[in-house]
């Protein structure tokens, strides 16, 4: 009996000491990561970046998100990267559901691409471990048919999003276009609502440093 329960003991006391060894190297990989933010080495901000984007491509839709916006969070490529700002480009379309016996559309792909700009905006700004960025922009893109029958994507919706100018947004409760019109979205609609190919918007050089 009291050699089972030696034996037991000295079971709990390796599988401590391994998590405790598990811990130790998981706080000293965070703590080297945040000294090489901290130094604006542009790789090691790059890979923290390309990683979170990764896992965001490959992790499964969180409880609470619509499917739509989930997808559309998971079309997201990094375009630019400096020490306190990051801009990416996405995919939105139209959302269409039966209505009366005829499937019509029930959310442009304008105002999907405004619910996804609010949505990467919150988790680039707030959902990146070691990483705190100034400043994020996010272009928005979607599907146009030409007259010869092909397609492409050509940018609907281009956005600045600025942590000094969103610290005090309920990003829960703000309607998206009222927040995308606060940051000072470049968009483009028809008399329809229907989104207009735009130029998306140019970033100053001094607006890609920590304190731009």
């Amino acid at each position: 009996m009291a050699w089972g329960i030696g034996w037991g003991l000295l079971v709990v006391f390796v599988v401590g000491l391994f998590i405790t060894y598990v811990v130790l190297q998981e706080t000293r990989a965070q703590r080297h990561w945040r000294r090489l933010v901290a130094a604006g080495d542009m790789d090691a901000i790059r890979q923290i970046l390309e990683a979170e984007v990764e896992r965001w491509r490959t992790e499964r839709m969180p409880k609470g998100v619509e499917a739509a916006l989930w997808h559309g969070v998971q079309t997201v490529e990094l375009v630019e990267v400096g020490a306190g700002f990051a801009r990416v480009s996405c995919s939105a379309e139209g959302q269409y559901a039966l209505v009366d016996g005829e499937r019509r559309e029930v959310s442009s792909a304008l105002q999907e691409g405004m619910r996804l700009t609010v949505k990467l905006a919150d988790m680039l700004l707030y959902d990146i471990p070691n990483l705190r960025l100034a400043q994020v922009h996010v272009d928005v893109y979607t599907t146009f048919r030409e007259a010869t029958g092909g397609a492409s994507q050509r940018c609907i919706l281009s956005t600045p999003v600025r942590r000094s100018e969103v610290e005090d947004l309920d990003w829960d409760n703000t309607p998206p276009e009222e927040i995308v019109a606060r940051l000072g979205g470049r968009f483009q609609a028809d008399a329809h609502g229907a989104p207009q190919p735009i130029e998306p918007l140019e970033v100053a050089a001094e607006q890609r440093e920590p304190g731009g």
